[in-house]
């Protein structure tokens, strides 16, 4: 892979050009900042910056003024490669609280280990309705200790509205959720994302996540995705290596109170 080439495709499909990915969502293009604007309870971003040194304190502050003025949380999506270098410290003294640092990876779907299932007992069920996505949610709140309720919200209105541009399941043990993932499927561009993944602590060490890894992979290549991407944490990234994915860059997010 060429990673460079791969990086440059990325910023351009997945932050510059972004499209709306939900009914009561927008992008939009402020200065030098790509943002989304979600609904009054769901997740809100600066997904793209081209900031110097002159220009960043007053963007910044811009954009603290902008969702401040509409009563919501959002999160900076910083990359290792935006600028300015100390682009993290300003957000900081902005007021900003960084989360825990991802790695960006991705893989060409041409080439990933599909092959790999569940383990005994273990069976995947896709999430077409409410239910599912209740046990989704659940998964979720268990393993990562906070509400997930605007994940609900944002699954039932992709299930409602856009059924094709989400896949999503759940592992289930008897009648036990113990991890769920979801894929989002981008229109118009090269790159499917895997995102959640959670398992169980019980549950882990079996093979599961990745099994759930294989099954969005053999989708996204089936639906002719080039590239799947993943914002992975320091548990998930060595498994994903073993089956092919590459780390491009970090991905820390910087979040900001109403």
């Amino acid at each position: 892979m060429d990673r460079d080439a791969v990086l440059t495709r990325f910023d351009r499909q997945m932050r510059q050009d972004v499209r709306p990915d939900g009914p009561d969502a927008r992008v939009e293009r402020s200065g030098a900042v790509v943002r989304r604007v979600g609904a009054e309870d769901d997740w809100s971003a600066v997904l793209w910056s081209s900031l110097d040194e002159a220009t960043a304190d007053a963007e910044i502050a811009e954009q603290v003024r902008y969702f401040s003025s509409l009563g919501r949380e959002f999160e900076w999506k910083l990359y290792g490669y935006d600028g300015p270098h100390d682009l993290g410290a300003r957000l900081r003294a902005a007021g900003f609280v960084p989360e825990p640092e991802e790695t960006l990876m991705v893989a060409e779907t041409a080439g990933l280990r599909t092959d790999a299932e569940p383990p005994p007992g273990i069976r995947l069920c896709p999430v077409t309705d409410a239910a599912g996505v209740d046990l989704v949610v659940q998964v979720h709140e268990t393993v990562f200790g906070k509400s997930h309720a605007f994940l609900r919200k944002q699954l039932l209105d992709q299930l409602a509205h856009d059924p094709d541009a989400v896949s999503v399941v759940v592992a289930m043990a008897g009648e036990l959720p113990v991890c769920s993932a979801r894929m989002e499927l981008y229109a118009g561009t090269d790159f499917a994302g895997l995102w959640g993944g959670g398992t169980l602590p019980a549950w882990r060490g079996r093979g599961i996540y990745r099994a759930l890894v294989a099954h969005r992979a053999r989708i996204a290549a089936a639906r002719g995705f080039r590239y799947l991407q993943v914002d992975a944490s320091d548990d998930s990234r060595p498994i994903l290596r073993r089956i092919g994915f590459v780390p491009l860059t970090t991905t820390t997010p910087y979040v900001h109170g109403a």
